[in-house]
């Protein structure tokens, strides 16, 4: 009997440690979730300080067109005003947690406007965020351009 209470005690504490483990991990996805969401909000509004906030001094941001550029360079650039985005959209995300490291991926569509032309953007984003200090912070992000399907 007293096997049977123990094998029991131990189960019960098992389920509950997996359950905070889930629910941390859940926690934490929201959060990863909330600072891919305010990263997007601040490349629309091209908000220096908010990318100043979510991105990690060691950042490696690499373009679709396979420019890569650190934290200064990407951030110099989204501000500069050269060229806005009149939209973005992101869709088909995915969140995984290891650790205090998160790995999004997710499908960038968006129309940005530089010189008076407008262009279409459809791009496949991995993104790294890292959590050093209880805060998620955007370690490195690599695009790839999306083929259109083919018709036959």
């Amino acid at each position: 009997m007293r096997t049977l209470v123990l094998s029991i005690v131990v189960m019960a504490l098992t389920l509950l440690g997996a359950a905070h483990l889930v629910a941390a991990q859940s926690n934490d996805e929201a959060a990863v979730a909330q600072a891919v969401e305010a990263f997007r909000n601040a490349t629309l509004k091209a908000d220096r300080s908010q990318f100043e906030a979510l991105c990690a001094d060691q950042l490696s941001y690499g373009h679709s067109a396979g420019r890569v550029e650190n934290k200064a360079q990407f951030i110099d650039g989204a501000t500069s005003g050269r060229s806005t985005w009149k939209f973005i959209t992101l869709t088909d995300q995915s969140i995984q947690i290891v650790g205090n490291t998160a790995i999004v991926r997710h499908t960038f569509t968006g129309e940005s406007e530089r010189d008076g032309k407008t262009n279409p953007v459809k791009i496949g984003v991995l993104m790294v965020w890292h959590k050093p200090d209880g805060q998620w912070k955007l370690l490195a992000r690599q695009a790839v351009r999306l083929e259109e399907p083919r018709t036959n």
